[in-house]
C-alpha cells in the first residue's frame, strides 16, 4: 500500500509557501522545481521546507487542508513544532524568521 507525503515549499522571491500532498513525492517535487506547476512556476527558487508521511490519502488530504488554512505565523509554529521533519533549509528559514 502506498504512503503519502504532505510537504511545504518556500520561495524567497515570492515570500510565499506552497503546501501539497502526493503519493509520488520525488516526481511531484521534480514537477514543481521544473516550473511545470502553475503556482510554483512563478518563481525558480522554491525549496523543500518540511515533509511528513501519512499512511493513507484521507490523512494526507486532511493535513494538507489544515496547513492551507493556517496563516503564516501559525504555519511557522506548526512546522517548528514538528521540526524533526524540517529539512536543513527549512530549519534555516524558521531560525531566520523567529
Amino acid at each position: 500500500m502506498p504512503t503519502f507525503k504532505v510537504y511545504v515549499l518556500y520561495s524567497s522571491v515570492l515570500d510565499r509557501f506552497y503546501k501539497g500532498q502526493t503519493s509520488n513525492f520525488d516526481e511531484r517535487l521534480s514537477y514543481h522545481l521544473g516550473g511545470n506547476e502553475y503556482y510554483t512556476s512563478r518563481a525558480n527558487d522554491w525549496f523543500l521546507v518540511w515533509v511528513t508521511t501519512k499512511e493513507n490519502r484521507k490523512e494526507a488530504l486532511a493535513l494538507e487542508r489544515k496547513l492551507k488554512n493556517l496563516n503564516r505565523t501559525k504555519l511557522l509554529l506548526f512546522i517548528n513544532k514538528y521540526s524533526n521533519e524540517l529539512t536543513f533549509q527549512g530549519r534555516e528559514l524558521v531560525d531566520k524568521i523567529e
